[in-house]
């Protein structure tokens, strides 16, 4: 397997094409993501909200672990419309009361009830779960790459055009395709999926 410098710098897996065009990370919607998360955002020319697949309830789209007030870690959830097993992250709604129930729970986590200054914006809107469940975990995304000083060059693949039949791999190669990139870049976890699953076809067009 081989990999750029630069793609090993930032803790990613990069699979690249020829001619070298742009650099296309694909991640679902994660709220309060972990710093790896940022890192692709960062090393991306184009970073893809991948919001037009399955909603996965063990998944970290609608929920994360912070650490509490005694040192212990427990789970801030959002609170979410009941919804058919296969639906997908884009179609997601929060429930009624969704806000109070959210209020209820920060009191838990220190790091949301004694924000600071740079930070109060975000812990507001934290609060505040109006629209869609992805337009809100995009938003706070946003809001959190403005307080870092960190570039938005992001767009959803719910609005990429993808014939809905794609699956897989075929899906993420689309989506790059669509975003005139060359190469592609995934956490380290995501190795083991690409070198074992890749089918002839993809594994013409990248190298690891």
């Amino acid at each position: 397997m081989r990999a750029s410098i630069a793609a090993q710098n930032l803790g990613i897996l990069m699979l690249q094409t020829a001619p070298v065009g742009k650099t296309i990370s694909i991640m679902q919607p994660y709220f309060i993501p972990y710093a790896g998360y940022f890192r692709l955002l960062v090393g991306a020319d184009v970073f893809v909200i991948y919001d037009c697949v399955q909603f996965q309830r063990r998944g970290w789209t609608h929920r994360n672990v912070l650490r509490t007030a005694n040192g212990t870690t427990e789970w801030l959830t959002l609170p979410l419309e009941k919804a058919p097993q296969d639906v997908l992250i884009r179609d997601l709604r929060f429930r009624s009361g969704a806000r109070k129930d959210i209020e209820a729970q920060i009191p838990r986590f220190p790091a949301l009830s004694a924000s600071s200054p740079r930070t109060a914006s975000l812990v507001d809107a934290i609060r505040d779960p109006s629209g869609r469940p992805v337009d809100y975990i995009i938003d706070l995304l946003r809001l959190t790459t403005e307080i870092m000083g960190l570039p938005w060059r992001v767009v959803r693949s719910s609005e990429l055009g993808l014939p809905s039949d794609l699956r897989g791999q075929d899906r993420i190669l689309a989506i790059v395709k669509a975003c005139a990139g060359s190469r592609y870049i995934n956490p380290p976890g995501g190795a083991s999926y690409i070198t074992t699953r890749t089918s002839p076809r993809l594994a013409s067009n990248f190298t690891f």
